[in-house]
């Protein structure tokens, strides 16, 4: 079932990599499958639907075709709501609601932005509303602190 899984999820991800108008959201247990036959990180879009601030990183800054182009090369990119208790998923062997990952990932405030390194041992979080140029600056530097080998 997951090498299907993982299979469906490449095909969906190769038929819409040649479009780049759009990022390509997953949900949750899709990126981990298809993390599994194509190691990237994962960028989680930390939400609530009251969230206003979430709703202009939808409209301003997720539609920048320079965001686009990064999210896409660059990781696997998931929304999960931080207040769905209903749709739930395996990871590492236990069951998740969205909530209860938003929770496990320590996210208190919205919008956030996890990035999880293609291991999917180590998480580290950017949060808050942010436009384009800044948003890519703030996840290179993110990256580059939390994930890069230290000398």
């Amino acid at each position: 079932m997951k090498k299907l899984l993982s299979l469906i999820v490449f095909f969906f991800i190769a038929s819409t990599g040649f479009s780049q108008d759009q990022i390509t959201w997953l949900k949750f247990e899709e990126a981990v499958a298809a993390n599994q036959s194509n190691p990237k990180m994962l960028l989680v879009d930390v939400y609530t639907d009251w969230c206003g601030w979430c709703k202009k990183m939808d409209k301003e800054t997720f539609t920048d075709p320079k965001v686009i182009e990064y999210i896409n090369a660059n990781f696997y990119a998931v929304k999960l709501n931080a207040e769905d208790t209903q749709r739930t998923f395996d990871f590492m062997g236990k069951k998740f609601s969205e909530a209860q990952m938003a929770a496990a990932m320590r996210v208190r405030s919205y919008p956030n932005f996890v990035v999880i390194e293609p291991k999917l041992q180590n998480i580290a979080q950017l949060p808050g509303y942010r436009q384009p140029d800044a948003f890519i600056a703030g996840l290179n530097e993110l990256i580059e602190k939390a994930f890069r080998p230290k000398p």
